[in-house]
This record gives structure tokens, C-alpha cells and sequence, in this order.
């Protein structure tokens, strides 16, 4: 007996989805072809999943949740910045290495995997807020969110584009690297004591101290009721999206 076959029904039919994914593509992950590697009937994969679909939401969940647990298990940078530099890499570095869920989750979005890609929100949400309590995040967290995404995600699906084409592996890094220190540089100061920051104009120092405010409001419970929070966010989303023109 193999340590599979000593897996639950559900267990094995999710990872002998989740290695045909990685092996063959989506293409690849059929009633016919889950059923025969996981050694069970094909009414059981809808018994335990409902359907394809639901199978394929469960294995892009599970691959996610295995990268968060190691992404926030591991040791954080001192300076935020370069924790959102390490994040941004290990994203793209993720999508390199699981080309096929990767596309799943960002090249073919569909319904009910939303949840998955929250996580990955979420954890984002977490570093900018951090960049913006240390005084270096030049709009509010929610605004930074979709913007750090946009350029994450799309710099991924792009490399792996390329590789599919069969272009050279050192565009990886180049091209990367340049899109990161773009987003940085549009979102972040680098700068880690006002005093350094030469160039600072009340608009950009009035956009950095706005986004650090926003960031904190969590540590104020109970000093404010939840519309006057809601208010006051978006007074101070206002204030950076204002000295950004």
C-alpha cells in the first residue's frame, strides 16, 4: 500500500487533480483522467466536489494556501519596502514555478475562486500597511492594492507568456525587476527618515502622512463609530489621490 492509497477519497482525487494540473495542463484534468489516478469511480469526484469545477476551484485553493503558509511563515525584512520587494518576487516566482494553477487562478479566472485570490489580497493589504505606518506609501492602502496587483499579476502572466514561446529565461529577472522598482518608485519613498527626503513637497509629505493615518485607524476601536470611520478613510483616500495630480 502506497502512502496515496492511504488517503481519504477527497484527498486523493484533489491531489491527483493537482498533479495532472502541474503535469498536462488544465487540459489535462478530466473526469476520466482524475478518476483513473486517484483510484475511485467518477461519482465520487461529484460526490465530494460537486463538479469539475469545484474540483478545480479546491486544487487552486489548496496550491495558494500552501504558498501563503509558506510566504508568512518565513522571516520578514526589517525595512517594509524590501518586505514588499521580497513579496512581489516571490509572486512571480510562484507563477514560474506553477505555470498551469497560476493561469487557473489569473489567466482563466472563474467563479468561485475568488476566495483564493482574497487571500492574496489580503496578505498584500497586510505589507502596504506596514510601508505606510513606517511613512513611505505615497496613497492609502486600498488604493495601492489594485494598482500593485495590476503590475504584479500582468508582469507574471507575461513571463510565463514568454516562456511558453520559448524565450529566453533571463528576460525573468530583467523584466521584473524593472516593473517592481517602477511600482516603488510611483507608490512608495525609499527614504526611510523624513529628515533625507530633500524633495518632499506639502502635496507628497500631506499624500505619505494621509496614507500613514489610514493605515492606522484599526489601532483606534471604539474612539469612532463605524460611519465616522468609513468617512474619515475616505477624507484621507481623498487627500493622497488629490496630491498625486
Amino acid at each position: 500500500m502506497t502512502d496515496d492509497d492511504r488517503l481519504l477519497p477527497r484527498e486523493r482525487i484533489l491531489l491527483a487533480a493537482s498533479r495532472l494540473l502541474a503535469e498536462h495542463g488544465r487540459e489535462g484534468v478530466s473526469t476520466r483522467s482524475v478518476s483513473a489516478a486517484a483510484g475511485v469511480q467518477p461519482q465520487t469526484i461529484y460526490r465530494q466536489y460537486g463538479d469539475m469545477q469545484g474540483l478545480l476551484n479546491a486544487v487552486a485553493k489548496a496550491g495558494f494556501a500552501a504558498y501563503l503558509e509558506a510566504k508568512t511563515t518565513g522571516e520578514h525584512p526589517a525595512d517594509p519596502v524590501d518586505e514588499f520587494r521580497a513579496g512581489w518576487d516571490g509572486h512571480v516566482g510562484f507563477a514560474l514555478q506553477n505555470p498551469a494553477l497560476y493561469a487557473l487562478m489569473y489567466g482563466d479566472p472563474r467563479p468561485g475562486v475568488e476566495s483564493v485570490t482574497a487571500d492574496i489580497e489580503a496578505a498584500l493589504g497586510a505589507v502596504l500597511r506596514r510601508v505606510a505606518l513606517a511613512g513611505r506609501l505615497r496613497v492609502s492602502v486600498e488604493r495601492a492594492i489594485p494598482q500593485v496587483l495590476a503590475a504584479n499579476v500582468g508582469t507574471a502572466l507575461a513571463l510565463l507568456s514568454a516562456r511558453a514561446r520559448g524565450e529566453a529565461a533571463g528576460v525573468d529577472s530583467e523584466l521584473s525587476t524593472d516593473t517592481r522598482e517602477m511600482v516603488v518608485g510611483r507608490l512608495m519613498d525609499e527614504t526611510e527618515s523624513r529628515g533625507e527626503r530633500q524633495a518632499d513637497t506639502p502635496a507628497s509629505t500631506a499624500a505619505v502622512s494621509a496614507a500613514a493615518l489610514g493605515a492606522s485607524l484599526s489601532a483606534v476601536d471604539g474612539l469612532f463609530s463605524a460611519g465616522e470611520l468609513t468617512l474619515l478613510g475616505e477624507l484621507l483616500a481623498r487627500i493622497g489621490t488629490d496630491a498625486r495630480r
